[in-house]
């Protein structure tokens, strides 16, 4: 039972592609270099960030993230230098500045207009006046009873 367990725990946590030999021996480090890991998206993958994906940029990016961690650079500057090499798609959580914020404030901003001119429209629809005594004109008439004949 214990060992059904402890192998349910370990289908359940995220899979690494981490290799051994991309590991630090430092493990504050290593501990850095897991968390810059997860805000780094693999640009071939998409879905993925550059720890779980197993694509050949992704262990060119996080061995680039250990080699700057050993030089002593930090983290907001390893990260600066990953952006300006690859652009902010990069990051698995984009900044709120620049046309990011035409992205974050437009679903919402579509989804508000379309609740406002949907609800405009039923209550202009419940308002309306429909005409049900209309009576035919003499030609509807005619034309009535010649499709009748028929």
């Amino acid at each position: 039972m214990k060992h059904l367990i402890l192998i349910l725990t370990l289908l359940a946590s995220p899979a690494f592609a981490v290799q051994p030999d991309e590991v630090l021996s430092d493990p504050v480090l290593e501990a850095r270099a897991r968390s810059l890991g997860q805000e780094l998206r693999c640009v071939v993958c998409q879905g993925e960030n550059i720890d779980e994906s197993n694509a050949g940029i992704a262990r060119d990016l996080r061995l680039l993230v250990r080699e700057r961690l050993v030089a002593g650079e930090s983290d907001q500057e390893i990260l600066d230098f990953v952006v300006d090499r690859y652009g902010e798609y990069v990051l698995m959580r984009p900044t709120w500045a620049g046309s990011n914020i035409i992205l974050y404030i437009s679903g919402p901003a579509l989804l508000l207009f379309a609740l406002f001119a949907g609800f405009f429209y039923l209550r202009g629809r419940g308002r309306a006046q429909y005409t049900t005594d209309a009576e035919l004109s003499q030609v509807e008439e005619a034309r009535l009873a010649e499709i009748l004949k028929e």
